[in-house]
């Protein structure tokens, strides 16, 4: 017979079992995803008493599983630091109600930064991390800035090649201005008065975001089917084709917003962002598809769907693409690396990202001689009231016929979801 259920919280990959003679014992276990992945931490049997199997599990076996995941530089526990240096700032700052709320996406991005200042090696060997605060002036942290300001990387050449990662340094500037005021205000006291990365002057990136052209669109398609992610394909043409979002196309847009049995002819599309939606026609005025090869790929996956996301990941249980860390917080990480994979097997420009396929759509209607209203009704973008769009309001017609009549030839057989002939497109 089990011992009584018990509702203690445990820590990350510690399980309960009951024993033979009764009670609890506890058990730390290695997940498999990691066991295969090299890491050389051992399962373990932590006891029956639950202080000490939490006290082991969360001073010594997380911090080391911690530890070998990110490379050496773990997220650190109060009681595993010297007091008063920044590692012990940063396990603070983590360890405080206002990281704790915070969304995974913002303590991510947090924990880069900390990673990038703290492993920053000195002259004397040690790692910024483990030198006192006392001694972390507003000098070391300008002096700082500039040498994580440019990142030197080796090209498949072999060439040395400077990048500037301006965005990325003054978010960890931000991250450890960030914990120096929580946890300064946690120990009155315990910092010096001055925080060294405050008014730093940080000048934001003037980089935009790369617009793609039609024929990098082709190119990623074609790599995404050759890689078995033909859902990303079909992703990035609708980004093209209707202007959507990530969190649009992949976390909002459902099979039943396809060609609905009360509009056959007919999509809808809806932008979480502005909080619009509209319905966007499929055919012309002579019933000859709009967007033929998108209609094919979308047409495939329905046939075999009854409903749910209309995209989702090509192995496995086809699960979703983003995670939902909240209810109204979809998380886009595992997509945004498969994205840049599929982009650096294509030989792309690796500064292009998914948002770069919708820019390219945007250039694409200016191509078509789409007026501005035109191009921000499609994109169901916000800067005026005549630019709404409501469910009940299809969009044009010819607004969408005239964009997709940029001269271009597309190749239709791109996707395996629907093999077509090659259309020729003129204006």
């Amino acid at each position: 017979m089990n011992p009584p259920r018990s509702a203690l919280p445990l820590p990350r990959y510690v399980e309960r079992k009951p024993l033979k003679g009764g009670g609890w014992g506890y058990f730390f276990h290695v997940p498999s995803w990691a066991r295969k992945a090299g890491c050389t931490i051992e399962n373990a049997p932590l006891g029956n008493d639950y202080g000490a199997a939490v006290a082991r599990a969360e001073t010594i076996l997380l911090p080391a599983f911690d530890a070998w995941r990110t490379g050496g530089i773990a997220p650190s526990s109060p009681a595993a630091v010297a007091f008063g240096t920044l590692d012990w700032m940063f396990a603070e700052y983590r360890a405080d109600r206002r990281y704790t709320k915070l969304d995974p996406k913002s303590k991510r991005n947090h924990e880069n930064g900390f990673k990038m200042v703290g492993s920053y090696v000195l002259k004397d060997g040690k790692r910024l991390g483990e030198k006192r605060l006392s001694v972390i002036d507003t000098a070391l942290a300008d002096d700082l800035y500039e040498k994580l300001l440019i990142l030197k990387i080796t090209d498949p050449k072999g060439n040395i090649v400077e990048r500037e990662r301006r965005t990325t340094v003054n978010h960890a500037m931000k991250s450890c201005r960030r914990a120096w005021n929580v946890v300064a205000r946690r120990h009155p006291g315990k910092l010096p008065l001055v925080n060294p990365f405050a008014q730093m002057g940080l000048r934001s990136s003037n980089r935009e975001t790369p617009t793609a052209t039609y024929e990098e669109l082709l190119a990623f398609r074609a790599k995404a089917v050759e890689l078995g992610l033909s859902s990303l394909a079909t992703a990035a043409l609708i980004g093209w084709e209707w202007l959507q979002r990530e969190t649009d196309i992949f976390a909002t847009f459902d099979v039943s917003h396809y060609r609905p049995k009360e509009r056959p002819n007919m999509v809808r599309v809806v932008d979480e962002k502005t909080k619009q939606e509209g319905w966007i026609p499929l055919l012309d005025d002579a019933g000859v598809p709009i967007y033929p090869e998108l209609m094919a790929e979308l047409d495939a996956i329905k046939r075999d769907r009854i409903g749910g996301l209309m995209l989702c990941r090509d192995w496995g249980n086809r699960g979703p693409w983003p995670t939902w860390p909240k209810p109204d917080q979809p998380d886009f990480t595992h997509l945004s690396r498969k994205v840049k994979e599929v982009i650096r097997a294509a030989e792309l420009r690796d500064s292009l990202s998914f948002t770069s396929f919708r820019h390219g759509g945007f250039t694409e209607g200016g191509d078509a001689e789409l007026t501005d209203r035109e191009m921000l009704a499609q994109g169901r973008l916000q800067p005026s009231r005549c630019c709404r769009s409501t469910p009940s309001a299809p969009l044009d017609k010819s607004l969408t016929a005239r964009r997709s009549a940029a001269p271009r030839e597309r190749k239709t057989a791109i996707c395996p979801n629907e093999i077509s002939p090659l259309v020729r497109m003129e204006g």
